[in-house]
């Protein structure tokens, strides 16, 4: 917060209008939420979350995807994770060793994409669907007949709409991958990387570990009002809707 406030051009005249000369809050002049931001209003002047040094102002719908299928769904030594979506996704940088990523539209799939598909399912590997339910069935029915029904699925929510799996990764549009369906049936934040806290305005994320652009103490679109608590079995942070 610190950084963001001295170098991100939002974050100082967002902060200075609330009568805050640092990140701590000063008594009597918190703001609304909190001094929290709406992540619409970000978005729409995002060119200032770009720190003065210079960085991109795209956001990254993919960022996090690596770290959170570690505890959703993990692919397994060799295998392929398919991010279904459109022009606006990259493929998954942050994979373990070994693991391939790609990205294709769940409507249209590239025959290249379900050629890699065909073939590593061919060698006895995992493949692993990435997306909304619909957007994973669609994509599976476009897998050859007999290897469909071994395309593992990895349903992503949103945050207003957790489910009880049995398996899923926690997604937003313009802050990517924030967190998994643990094996203990409760929705893990990636806390290494991200942060959340409870506004009056719903839960507000931070990304601690990304360059441009900066997004720190924002809530997403509906205010979504959850618990942050400690997983009892895991001992860190968990999401109650």
């Amino acid at each position: 917060m610190r950084s963001a406030f001295a170098t991100v051009p939002f974050y100082r005249e967002r902060w200075a209008l609330d009568g805050r000369e640092d990140p701590v809050l000063v008594p009597g002049r918190t703001g609304k939420d909190g001094g929290a931001a709406p992540l619409p209003e970000a978005l729409h002047k995002i060119v200032d979350l770009v720190p003065l040094a210079g960085g991109t102002k795209r956001p990254d719908p993919g960022r996090g995807l690596g770290r959170v299928l570690r505890t959703a769904r993990p692919p397994g030594r060799d295998g392929l994770v398919v991010l279904l979506g459109g022009d606006e996704l990259r493929p998954p940088a942050d994979l373990p060793r070994g693991v391939r990523g790609c990205v294709t539209d769940p409507d249209a799939p590239a025959a290249a994409v379900l050629g890699e598909v065909s073939a590593v399912l061919r060698r006895g590997h995992r493949v692993l669907a990435v997306g909304d339910d619909k957007a994973i069935v669609t994509f599976t029915a476009a897998v050859p007949g007999d290897l469909a029904h071994r395309v593992e699925a990895v349903p992503q929510r949103e945050i207003d709409s957790l489910d009880a799996g049995p398996y899923g990764v926690l997604h937003d549009p313009a802050l990517g991958y924030l967190g998994a369906l643990g094996d203990c049936g409760r929705w893990h934040l990636d806390w290494r990387h991200v942060y959340a806290r409870l506004t009056d305005g719903g839960l507000a994320f931070t990304l601690l570990r990304q360059d441009s652009p900066r997004f720190v103490d924002v809530i997403p679109a509906g205010g979504v009002r959850a618990e942050v608590a400690s997983c009892p079995r895991h001992g860190t942070p968990v999401v109650l809707a």
